[in-house]
């Protein structure tokens, strides 16, 4: 009288092996994927030391751009095409050339081919004048001669072909191209592109130590009570310049 009764719809039960094999598979897709991206186009990095202050400050959480200079395939040594090659004023991740263990960040100033010289802390590259980043600084106002340190009086200069000359922004206080030469172009990871986070370094936080064992939970608690003062919110998704 009132249509004919829909069938009922049984749903089937997966066994549980089933169910495991499914959820590991797509861990496995997402891990992947998440690899990929990892290795090839974006990745974070925290800023360690004060050598590209004030642009950049210990404690600033950074991701870069693998992409633009030709990401490296992952598991195999071979990187895609280039969109295009770093210049100068670039802000570069790179593989420290005397350890490759450690990443470095610093700013290219001059490429292949182009003339550094620094005079009483003055930075020319090929003749001209180059200008100081919009938050560089000096905090020595000794300029030190060639033979005692090349931090103020250096070069002329000729990049070799295939490497970069980069520097610190913070000039008196940076390890760079000025003491262990320049950087092989093969080293270069990334480009630096906006800050995610930054997190104010704090003397009096307790240190985690092994010896402690209630080390961990007073750093968090201390961290927890004092955390709207230690993030720096107004570093927050800053384009890196």
């Amino acid at each position: 009288m009132f249509g004919k009764k829909k069938p009922e719809v049984k749903k089937v039960k997966k066994p549980a092996l089933v169910i495991i094999r499914e959820y590991v598979e797509s861990f496995g897709v997402a891990l992947i994927m998440a690899l990929i991206i990892k290795c090839s186009v974006v990745e974070a990095y925290k800023i360690p030391s004060g050598s590209m202050e004030d642009t950049l400050l210990v404690g600033d959480f950074l991701l870069a751009n693998k992409f633009i200079y030709g990401a490296k395939v992952p598991l195999l040594p071979v990187h895609l095409p280039a969109l295009r090659e770093p210049k100068p004023g670039d802000i570069v991740i790179f593989k420290y050339p005397q350890n490759q263990k450690v990443n470095y960040i610093k700013r290219c100033v001059a490429t292949e081919g182009q003339v550094v010289e620094i005079r009483n802390k003055v930075l020319y590259v090929d003749g001209k004048r180059y200008p100081d980043p919009t938050y560089a600084k000096y905090t020595d106002s000794n300029s030190r001669t060639p033979d005692r340190d090349p931090r103020d009086n250096f070069g002329p200069y000729k990049v070799p072909p295939g490497h970069l000359f980069m520097m610190g922004d913070n000039r008196d206080n940076s390890a760079d191209s000025r003491y262990w030469g320049p950087l092989p172009r093969n080293l270069v990871l990334g480009e630096a592109m906006i800050i995610h986070w930054s997190w104010a370094p704090d003397s009096n936080a307790p240190v985690i130590s092994g010896v402690d064992p209630l080390s961990i939970p007073k750093n968090i608690g201390y961290n927890i009570l004092h955390f709207p003062q230690r993030v720096r919110w107004n570093r927050i998704l800053e384009i890196i310049r």
